[in-house]
């Protein structure tokens, strides 16, 4: 749980002295949930120096949801790039695991689509049957393969989509760490995931989320058009939500800096206001990114 740790209280003073705001909001209202019983972790990286500009027991592997679709993502553009999946494959909806709980594709007539197009539903709507006919294709190998290969320890997508876990199931879609997945987004924008073309892909997927509800919602973007706005905000982002689950990792980038970040927030979702809770301190890390690239 986030505590007022040194490894916290280290980062507010090299903030200041770089005539910045700090981020003394963000860990009140993050400290507020760790005394309320909530499992916090944050981390926030500047894109240009480097510096750890906000950490909070960052190291710790928690679940994610759907915020571990990432590295599958990174998996399937690999795969179309070097021609070991053939983007306009056509997969049929009824030879994938259902998923019956959430999803856009299920409300769809169309009931097959190409493997692009997949990707983008996955990206852009955390669609789980989407999702399970990527890793279906792909195979939990290869994504586990990749996952080490990009140098993640403490991520991994542990199962697909369901309806129901039982006890022979993975207890959760896909863990991580908010320092690995603050990272990724990272070497996402820098070009340094597989390669180029890789990251460009990804990142392109990623532009069009949707989910702009929890760290994004300080943004003010159009949560249908926010690939190219018109005040030159650079923003990518991905979320993970499950009962007790709160996550998101992204890039925001203005005229003054740029960051990549990562949130994790694991609570007792016993009413509506702990839900509620959870997500307003998201938002106020928004404002404070927001403070901070511009």
């Amino acid at each position: 749980m986030l505590r007022r740790s040194q490894s916290v209280s280290r980062r507010l003073p090299r903030r200041a002295a770089a005539g910045r705001r700090s981020f003394t909001s963000t860990l009140r209202a993050l400290e507020e949930l760790a005394d309320s019983g909530a499992q916090v972790s944050v981390h926030v990286v500047d894109l240009d120096s480097h510096v750890h500009v906000l950490a909070g027991d960052d190291h710790v592997t928690m679940p994610v949801a759907g915020l571990g679709v990432v590295p599958l993502l990174i998996e399937v553009a690999a795969g179309f790039a070097d021609g070991s999946i053939d983007p306009l494959e056509i997969i049929d909806r009824t030879a994938v695991d259902p998923v019956t709980t959430s999803g856009l594709w299920r409300h769809l007539h169309a009931p097959a689509l190409p493997l692009e197009d997949l990707a983008v539903l996955a990206a852009t709507a955390g669609d789980p049957i989407a999702v399970n006919a990527l890793l279906q294709k792909v195979g939990h190998d290869r994504v586990r393969a990749r996952i080490e290969s990009l140098g993640l320890r403490r991520t991994a997508l542990l199962d697909r989509f369901r309806d129901e876990r039982g006890p022979d199931d993975a207890p959760q879609v896909a863990v991580g760490s908010a320092r690995e997945l603050a990272g990724l987004f990272s070497a996402l924008v820098n070009s340094q995931v597989v390669d180029a073309a890789v990251s460009a892909q990804v990142a392109e997927w990623l532009s069009l989320n949707q989910d702009l509800s929890l760290v994004a919602a300080a943004t003010g973007l159009d949560p249908f058009a926010h690939d190219h706005d018109a005040h030159g905000l650079l923003f990518i982002n991905k979320t993970g939500r499950d009962r007790g689950v709160r996550a998101e990792a992204g890039v925001l980038a203005g005229p003054r800096a740029g960051v990549a970040y990562s949130l994790i927030v694991c609570f007792d979702d016993l009413s509506i206001t702990h839900r509620l809770r959870s997500h307003d301190a998201f938002r106020v890390l928004g404002v404070e990114l927001m403070e901070y690239t511009h």
